[in-house]
């Protein structure tokens, strides 16, 4: 019954968001920045509705750690753990309650919700990469600035924690035996 209640709540939504979206797209045209950052922020809501019923899944050369990665010297040069802490000190830990251990207990499991997060923004930039594109050519540095800044804080830094979450929840897999079988 709970499948069946998930199917209709992401068809409800769905559906919401194509009226809304279609309703934008009559009032700013299809190659309005907005336009584009409108198709972005809906597909993650989509995404989010969509959890229950399924996870995407990352390219398998993306799922691999880097070595640079596991130093996380980057990440901490670029302040990746700080924005972390943003995300868990302020309500926008309830955007993805599902990649925190205190939600889910099982490291396997949060690693394949960590996966599907990243496979989703990784997503999401894509989306929104052609109307950067598109503003640059037309020469409205406004509005690229403001998408760069938009994908950087919305879908850059992301996957950046993302990744390096990753990274944290392999080590420790690594030192906890009884997740190993939980994840094979």
């Amino acid at each position: 019954m709970k499948k069946v209640r998930d199917v209709y709540v992401l068809v409800t939504v769905a559906a919401a968001f194509s009226i809304s979206l279609w309703l934008f797209r009559s009032a700013v045209g299809v190659t309005s920045p907005w336009f584009g950052l409108m198709i972005m922020l809906t597909f993650l809501g989509v995404i989010a509705f969509a959890r229950p019923l399924f996870i995407l899944r990352l390219p398998v050369f993306l799922r691999t750690a880097r070595e640079w990665e596991m130093e996380g010297r980057l990440y901490k040069t670029l302040r990746v753990p700080a924005f972390g802490g943003l995300l868990r000190q302020t309500p926008l830990r309830f955007l993805n309650p599902m990649v925190y251990l205190k939600k889910n207990p099982s490291p396997s499991i949060v690693r394949a919700q960590i996966d599907s997060a990243e496979a989703t923004h990784l997503l999401a930039a894509a989306l929104l990469m052609p109307y950067i594109a598109c503003s640059g050519v037309r020469g409205r540095w406004a509005a690229v600035a403001g998408l760069l800044i938009i994908q950087i804080g919305g879908n850059l830094y992301p996957i950046l924690h993302l990744r390096w979450a990753r990274v944290r929840i392999n080590r420790l897999q690594r030192r906890t035996p009884s997740s190993r079988t939980i994840a094979a």
